[in-house]
């Protein structure tokens, strides 16, 4: 059997680069500034993030202030279904109030890690991936501190404008009838009720029994 290239293929040609034109003052400037930009981007992102975790922190700290001053500061004075939801408003923003936290720390910081010298990829291309990763966290911990701060002004504003827990009510039987309300005050054997109807006064020689009631019939 013959062996070798057949004569009827073609030979092979060999392309080889040809130099592109020469590079332009503008070009070189670009160059010069995108390698500025590399250089710096880790810098610039940490300072952004220190900056945006100061006033996220400021932002906060002023809301937890003018809840807790302003408005109702017992939420046992609400409904319970109203309780229960100022309660988990409030878990999911220290749930995301402390992930935002700890996004803006390690945005600012980097994170608490060694890494091994012989896994570590040249200079500038770590640098850019940690840039990266610290620009990531910027926006998932502004992101999660707004969140925070939102659930915060709702809870807020449920315990400011939520539905009062009823007070309880006495049903007190006399002889000529029922009447049911809240305790106004008792004086000179005289006991006042709070009615829907305004106050009533009701000599307590008059009672003949009196029990308490979650609301008035």
């Amino acid at each position: 059997m013959p062996t070798g290239t057949s004569s009827s293929e073609p030979p092979l040609t060999v392309r080889r680069p040809r130099p592109g034109p020469p590079a332009k003052p503008e070009d070189l400037r670009r160059a010069q500034h995108r390698q500025q930009l590399l250089r710096t981007e880790l810098s610039r992102v940490r300072t952004a993030a220190a900056a945006w975790r100061n006033g996220l922190g400021v932002l906060l700290a002023g809301l937890v202030g003018f809840g807790l001053i302003k408005g109702r500061s017992d939420v046992s004075t609400l409904t319970p279904a109203a309780a229960i939801v100022v309660g988990i408003l409030l878990l999911l923003a220290l749930l995301a109030g402390a992930m935002g936290a700890l996004w803006l720390l390690r945005a600012s910081f980097g994170r608490p890690s060694v890494v091994t010298v012989g896994l570590l990829p040249p200079g500038p291309v770590s640098e850019h991936q940690e840039a990266l990763a610290s620009a990531r966290g910027l926006r998932r911990g502004i992101a999660a501190t707004i969140a925070c701060a939102a659930l915060l002004v709702g809870a807020v504003g449920i315990t400011w404008y939520g539905p009062p827990r009823a007070e309880p009510a006495l049903l007190v039987n006399t002889g000529t009838g029922s009447v049911c309300g809240s305790v106004a005050g008792v004086s000179a054997g005289i006991l006042m009720l709070e009615t829907a109807d305004g106050e009533n006064s009701i000599w307590l020689d008059s009672v003949l029994g009196m029990r308490p009631v979650d609301s008035c019939p």
